[in-house]
């Protein structure tokens, strides 16, 4: 990898870590402070939820692709963790909404779980930008 492409990389996996923590710290509660109601904060936040998984599935397509998959165990994880949350979670509070809760959990629940494996993703992107060196 040439210092340009080093440099570039390191940025992109800056602004995507730094876009996930952003999501969690700051808009979605934000939205659910300013929103008219809870139901459309929901809404928006869920999509922005998504819109975050899917860039970071593309930004590790990129990153197998083009660099030592070995090296970037971390932005797999988090792309894994995120799209359990998206594939599967998001399913399951759709079947809640009608059926009340799956394996003794309801909303809530799944929203904690949920949470935790996107916390875990967030402290993976950490980890990758703490400790790459892009040489």
């Amino acid at each position: 990898m040439n210092a340009l492409t080093g440099k570039l990389a390191r940025l992109a996996l800056v602004l995507w870590a730094g876009s996930l923590w952003a999501l969690a710290l700051w808009t979605a509660p934000l939205l659910f402070k300013l929103a008219p109601d809870r139901h459309a904060a929901g809404v928006i936040a869920a999509g922005l939820f998504q819109a975050q998984t899917y860039l970071t599935l593309a930004l590790a397509a990129a990153v197998a692709w083009r660099h030592d998959r070995r090296r970037f165990g971390a932005i797999y994880l988090a792309a894994l963790l995120l799209a359990i949350n998206e594939f599967l979670i998001r399913r399951l509070f759709d079947y809640i909404r009608v059926n009340g809760e799956v394996l003794g959990l309801g909303f809530g629940g799944w929203h904690g779980v949920a949470g935790g494996l996107y916390v875990v993703a967030c402290a993976a992107a950490v980890s990758l930008v703490w400790n790459e060196d892009f040489r």
